[in-house]
This record gives C-alpha cells, sequence and structure tokens, in this order.
C-alpha cells in the first residue's frame, strides 16, 4: 500500500478511476517460458482490473525449474551428419546430435574437430 494514505480514501479514489481488484485463492503459480518454468509457491495473487485490462499481481516462494527439451532425431539428420563430417561412428553422430539439439550444421563441426 501506498504510505499514509487511509485504505478506505484509496479503494474510493481506485472505484473513482474504474479500477477493481480482486485477491485470487490460488495454492500455485506457474509461468511457462522457453526453457524453464517459473513457479511461484504460496502465493498471494491479486487480479487487478482497469479499462477492460486484466492484470496481475503475484509474489510467494519463486523456484525455476528447467524444462527437459526432448528433440527428434531421425536417421536422415545421423546419415547426413555423418556424411558430411566424415565420421562412420553412427552413434557418436546421433549423441553429438542430441548435445546440440538436433542443430545439424553445430553437430557437423564439433566432429570435424
Amino acid at each position: 500500500m501506498m504510505p499514509n494514505i487511509d485504505p478506505r480514501a484509496l479503494k474510493s479514489m481506485m472505484d473513482k478511476m474504474g479500477m477493481k481488484q480482486t485477491e485470487i485463492r490460488a495454492t500455485r503459480v506457474v509461468i511457462e517460458t522457453d526453457n524453464s518454468n517459473i513457479v511461484v509457491e504460496n502465493p498471494q495473487v491479486v487480479q487487478i482490473e482497469m479499462q477492460g485490462v486484466k492484470s496481475f499481481q503475484v509474489s510467494g516462494s519463486v523456484n525455476t525449474v528447467a524444462k527437459e527439451v526432448k528433440v527428434d532425431i531421425n536417421d536422415d539428420d545421423i546419415r547426413t551428419v555423418a556424411e558430411q563430417s566424415g565420421v562412420s561412428n553412427l552413434d557418436l553422430v546421433k549423441k553429438t546430435l542430441e548435445e546440440t539439439n538436433g542443430d545439424i550444421a553445430e553437430a557437423i563441426m564439433k566432429l570435424r574437430k
């Protein structure tokens, strides 16, 4: 809250501005990103609505959990990397493709070293 402002006066000002504030009883909040999930345990969630736009304020204990990315590596990719890198060990080629998240060019460059 803002210092030195009566909570009732603040609510009245918010009402005049068309703002609505609602507390949401949540047990956990998860924000998914490309590489990880941000998990908020024991959250305090407030929904603020103003001019038809809803915003959320979230606070609590935050943990970041890395996502496991499973890359689909097919036989054509393995053959292409093996041919271009000159490596005949297909298991090594597949392992290198997994390490590079399926990036064929990067796998070829790693194997050529």
